[in-house]
């Protein structure tokens, strides 16, 4: 934009950070319900399907939803300052901050009820009510 049109602004660069800011936290509850998030393959992949249900189960209810529950509370505070204060960018010619700050805790209250919605399919599947795929494709190295 500088050299083409001899036109340059802070926002163009913002506006990046902004799109992919909420592409991942938008992104992230979608990736969780494609079974692509990574996860540490010590055990996973040479144990038996049921197994692997056991440890989705339990990684869900012990790590995952404690986790994402507390990020989502202590974000919406942080959110709610910015919307209220209508905050702007300290840049010249930045934009408005407080867009991307909501971003926070929706984020993490999608990934939250994703990760309720996976625990869900999990316990159904241990149940025998649903079959699930449990295959991990390790990414290679």
């Amino acid at each position: 934009m500088r050299y083409l049109f001899s036109h340059s602004s802070n926002g163009f660069l913002e506006i990046q950070w902004y799109l992919f800011g909420a592409l991942v936290f938008l992104g992230a509850s979608h990736t969780l319900r494609l079974n692509e998030h990574v996860r540490v393959d010590l055990v996973y992949s040479s144990v038996s399907d049921r197994a692997r249900l056991w440890i989705d189960a339990l990684g869900f209810v012990l790590f995952f939803l404690p986790v994402t529950i507390y990020l989502t509370w202590l974000s919406v505070p942080f959110a709610r300052q910015s919307v209220i204060s209508q905050e702007y960018s300290s840049n010249a010619g930045g934009l408005i901050l407080w867009p991307i700050k909501l971003m926070v805790p929706i984020g993490f209250a999608l990934l939250t009820l994703q990760g309720l919605s996976e625990l869900i399919k999990r316990i159904a599947a241990l149940h025998g009510d649903m079959s699930l795929d449990t295959h991990y494709e390790k990414p290679f190295q």
